[in-house]
């Protein structure tokens, strides 16, 4: 048996669409109610929960791989999986958004810079060797700049639409996310077969 965790949401139903292309039967899957496990007949057992605790069951040995998306794995501190596949679904960005005349400000005090995602906020202005006050917001990230909190954000850009409704533009792109395949590396180890089996089936509806 496999055992699974999938972010729930637009994830769930994307990925349960490309398992069951992948000749997988979900249809215990879709018709579950108010159950938090669901295992089908074809030794694959689902749980599933927020992003981070898809991480949190993966790093803890409870499920064998997981379905997430990079901008969680990216501004999460447990690093010790394997990225078995890019499902290449949820495409998106990471990037820093902000007025445009951030682009050409000369900054007396530090950038503050607010986002939900902190670490990669921290790590990606780490990389550029800037030193900035990261702010964290958990809402609507936009604010900063609008209620002077912040110089800039670090956010996820899908359309801009928000950002141009807003007056802020995307700055600098930081790094592509989309929805990605990993595992336990231990679990992996006693489950290998099964799972590059699994990794193979969906690698084929990818390329399709």
């Amino acid at each position: 048996m496999i055992k699974i965790a999938i972010t729930k949401g637009r994830i769930e139903k994307q990925v349960c669409k490309m398992l069951e292309k992948a000749g997988y039967d979900l249809e215990p899957v879709y018709n579950k109610k108010r159950e938090l496990m669901i295992t089908t007949d074809d030794g694959l057992q689902f749980i599933f929960g927020k992003a981070n605790d898809v991480v949190t069951f993966l790093e803890h040995g409870i499920v064998d791989i997981g379905f997430v998306g990079k901008d969680t794995l990216d501004d999460n501190d447990f690093d010790d999986y394997y990225e078995l596949l890019d499902l290449q679904i949820g495409k998106c960005f990471f990037a820093v958004a902000a007025y445009p005349e951030y682009a050409t400000k000369n900054f007396k005090n530090r950038k503050r810079i607010a986002s939900k995602y902190t670490n990669v906020a921290k790590k990606y202005f780490e990389s550029k060797k800037e030193d900035v006050e990261i702010i964290k917001l958990e809402g609507s990230v936009e604010l900063g700049p609008i209620v002077n909190l912040s110089d800039a954000i670090v956010d996820i850009v899908e359309t801009g639409s928000t950002l141009k409704a807003n007056g802020l533009e995307v700055i600098e792109k930081i790094s592509e996310i989309s929805t990605r395949l990993i595992a336990n590396k231990v679990n992996f180890k006693y489950n290998k077969t099964e799972i590059i089996d699994l990794v193979n089936r969906l690698e084929q509806v990818v390329e399709e």
